[in-house]
């Protein structure tokens, strides 16, 4: 009898899987309408009182000078309105329940309700930053230190709860191996440094030198510096310690030695897709029960599984299980050595007048002259053809006067991410050509384009020979 009566009062039941988890208060409202939870009269005055709401937060936001603002800060700012509204509304467990309260005592009550919970979501994200903070590994990855570093900091300094409540604000480089971009404002950053921790605190379990040898493996096996490419250290250690137990060594170890590695290929090569999924799983369950992890940790390591387990499938698949096991590599001298400072640049305003010489001079082989008789480095060089003060045949001529060392040492970093995967048929990466919208690339390419098979042979024995120091462009 009470569930017929509960039948009679709802008619209709809202389905969670049509809300969206942006826009959360607007899509119940239509849902609480086609339902008939809601009348029209009611979702008017729900909206009523969001415009009056509008009203007092454009009264503060022109502390109190005006009553206007534009369009794009009044939708700014009403947005804002709605993350608030959005974040009480989420916190009931019912959708149904969300709309009861909100009929009930309107939606002024739901705004500052939904102000207090992102005021106690944000003061936990701070305590959470500075255990971040605290805890973080010790390594010498870009990405992990400036997200901690910068990106986030500069988040809590600017995020505003009234103003910018939805605006996430911040530039994050380091890409987590679980990263929930469905979130938005404070709840994406919270949920970004809760896996962050997550992750800092399995990676801790590991030694801390191994951790590093294992970076450092992993980049000269990728080919590039593993100190500012972007790539998740957690997913690559949860990997090389399944690996490890696998290899029959233990699950707080991360280096695979070589005799391990062929034993584990010779494994994988004779196991189907099924079993190598089997295996995989059964040492993840492994480590999970040897590092006893707590339920945080079980379910992030769950969410990583199947990711490791098919990336496995494909690299056994292919041949290529050395890209996805690391073993130490001992990386081979180059046979030459170009040490390049940023201080033996010129100055910016003796480049400055300089580009403009140039820009004035109307002969290509003056042109050339010029900036053969005064240009020496390459940041200044970079500088030169970053200012876009040559033009097509104008670049033509330049690079015909560079030797086979200086145009290799350019192919390096216009090319670097194809020599990174595959270094060995520069005159097929020439001919294949390069997306750009850089000039002086494009007319670079076409210039290769025209040189002999000798000439592309000798260039990509540079690329191959020399080497130059890490150099922040």
């Amino acid at each position: 009898m009470e569930t017929e009566n509960l039948k009679g009062m709802v008619p209709n039941y809202i389905k969670k899987s049509r809300l969206k988890r942006n826009q959360y208060t607007l899509s119940l409202l239509n849902e609480g309408l086609q339902v008939g939870m809601l009348n029209s009269q009611e979702v008017y005055k729900i909206q009523s009182g969001l415009m009056m709401l509008l009203k007092d937060v454009i009264r503060k936001y022109t502390r109190g000078e005006s009553s206007s603002v534009s369009t794009e800060i009044a939708e700014n700012l009403m947005a804002s309105i709605l993350y608030a509204v959005d974040a009480y509304a989420f916190s009931f467990e019912q959708p149904e329940s969300a709309i009861t309260d909100l009929k009930t005592f309107g939606i002024k009550e739901g705004y500052e309700k939904g102000v207090n919970l992102l005021n106690q979501c944000f003061a936990e994200t701070k305590r959470l930053y500075k255990e971040i903070r605290r805890s973080r590994l010790d390594v010498p990855v870009d990405a992990y230190n400036m997200t901690i570093d910068e990106a986030l900091p500069l988040f809590i300094s600017k995020y505003g709860i009234i103003f910018d409540a939805h605006h996430t604000m911040a530039s994050i480089d380091y890409p987590l191996a679980v990263d929930d971009m469905r979130l938005q404002g404070i709840y994406y950053i919270r949920r970004y440094m809760e896996h962050l921790q997550t992750e800092t605190r399995f990676c801790q379990s590991f030694n801390g030198q191994d951790l590093l040898e294992l970076l450092i493996n992993f980049g000269r096996v990728c080919r590039f510096d593993y100190r500012i490419e972007l790539y998740n250290i957690f997913e690559l250690v949860l990997s090389q310690s399944a690996f490890s137990i696998l290899a029959g060594g233990d699950a707080d170890q991360v280096k695979i030695s070589d005799h391990q590695f062929h034993r584990l290929k010779q494994v994988f090569t004779r196991l189907n897709e099924g079993q190598i999924h089997s295996a995989l799983h059964e040492a993840i369950d492994r480590l999970q029960r040897e590092f006893n992890t707590d339920p945080p940790l079980t379910n992030y390591i769950d969410q990583c599984r199947d990711h490791l387990i098919q990336r496995t499938i494909h690299a056994a698949k292919h041949n290529s299980l050395e890209a996805v096991i690391i073993t130490e590599k001992e990386e081979k001298p180059k046979p030459m050595m170009l040490r390049l400072h940023p201080a033996d640049r010129m100055s910016d305003v003796r480049l400055r007048q300089l580009v403009e010489e140039v820009m004035r001079c109307e002969d290509p082989e003056g042109q050339v002259q010029l900036i053969r008789d005064n240009f020496f480095s390459l940041h200044d060089y970079l500088d030169l053809l970053d200012s876009n003060c040559l033009y097509g045949d104008e670049y033509q001529a330049l690079y015909k006067t560079f030797d086979d060392m200086e145009l290799a040492i350019f192919a390096k970093i216009i090319f670097y991410e194809e020599l990174r995967s595959d270094p060995l048929d520069f005159e097929r990466i020439v001919s294949g050509g390069k997306e750009t919208d850089s000039n002086w690339k494009v007319h670079y390419l076409l210039f290769l384009q025209t040189l002999n098979k000798d000439r592309i042979t000798s260039i990509e024995n540079y690329i191959s020979a020399i080497d130059y120091e890490e150099i922040k462009f």
